[in-house]
């Protein structure tokens, strides 16, 4: 994803000269490094100072420039939090802050670099959308989407490098806002985002083996919540579970069951998330995840 969003990014930028970008002491690389160099104007590279970095973006879009601040996801959000609050949503500007590594993609680097809450501290603040692509696919289809956007400010929530592409086959188009249906069926549908889609298929696969229809859907921008989308699946299925690389309080499995709860949904609801807890393990992305509780196979084992 990561990789994806350099190359966007650089083609979208050699035609608009409002692109640009703010780092904080992370070193570009492939195309930003290319961007860095054909267009060192605009860019700029803050140092360890990542309330800098947003205020120098809030302060870029107020000049008509469209700005990208751009950092590892806990650094991003956690950091500069009252700065992201206050200088880009409280006013409302067109800034996109790109986290890589969301969830705990950077797994090896421990805590300080987890970014376990950084959906639900985005999506707790007023103003501030909310997108996390699944594979390079969909994180080309929202760079191109935050590159053009005049509506505000943006969280855009990355992996960290390798994914796999798993959208190239799906039925319906990347839409802002809108659920998107990556694999039909009738029996049970699926909802997920970001990083952990790879997962979320693979529990889908031992559905389907275990006689199960089983619909996929990603949810990529977590805020604004497609709440029509997310009524229609719980009226729909039988079945409807959430997979989320996200702690559980104030995430995609918390705002279902709230509307499942004002609907009154008769629906088999479970979500999967992230431990409320600091997890002391070192290892894999998939070591990480799968001492939180997440694995293909724990998952439709509670399912079946």
């Amino acid at each position: 994803m990561r990789n994806r969003f350099a190359d966007v990014f650089y083609d979208l930028a050699k035609d608009d000269p409002r692109l640009c970008i703010v780092v904080a002491d992370i070193s570009p690389a492939g195309s930003i490094a290319r961007f860095r160099e054909e267009f060192p104007e605009r860019f700029v590279n803050t140092g360890v100072a990542e309330q800098i970095m947003i205020g120098m973006a809030a302060g870029m879009a107020q000049r008509g420039l469209k700005p990208f601040a751009y950092t590892i996801a806990t650094f991003a959000l956690y950091r500069p939090f009252e700065m992201v609050r206050d200088d880009l949503c409280y006013q409302n500007l067109p800034v996109t802050v790109v986290g890589i590594g969301g969830g705990v993609t950077y797994s090896t680097l421990g805590a300080t670099h987890h970014a376990q809450e950084d959906v639900a501290l985005a999506c707790a603040v007023p103003g501030l959308s909310v997108i996390a692509p699944c594979d390079p696919l969909e994180a080309e289809a929202a760079t191109r989407w935050c590159a053009t956007q005049e509506q505000g400010p943006v969280y855009l929530r990355l992996a960290k490098a390798g994914e796999p592409v798993l959208t190239a086959d799906a039925p319906e188009p990347w839409e802002f806002g809108r659920l998107r249906t990556l694999r039909p069926g009738r029996d049970v549908c699926v909802l997920s985002y970001g990083a952990i889609m790879d997962m979320t298929l693979e529990v889908a696969d031992r559905l389907a083996a275990a006689g199960r229809s089983v619909c996929v859907k990603s949810v990529h921008t977590v805020k604004p919540l497609d709440r029509a989308g997310v009524e229609a699946a719980l009226k729909d299925f039988a079945h409807v579970v959430v997979i989320e690389e996200c702690a559980p309080n104030g995430g995609l499995g918390m705002q279902v069951k709230a509307i499942a709860q004002e609907t009154g949904a008769h629906c088999r609801l479970d979500a999967f998330s992230l431990a409320d807890a600091f997890i002391h393990c070192y290892g894999s992305h998939a070591d990480l995840l799968a001492e939180h509780g997440l694995s293909a196979e724990r998952i439709a084992a509670a399912l079946l």
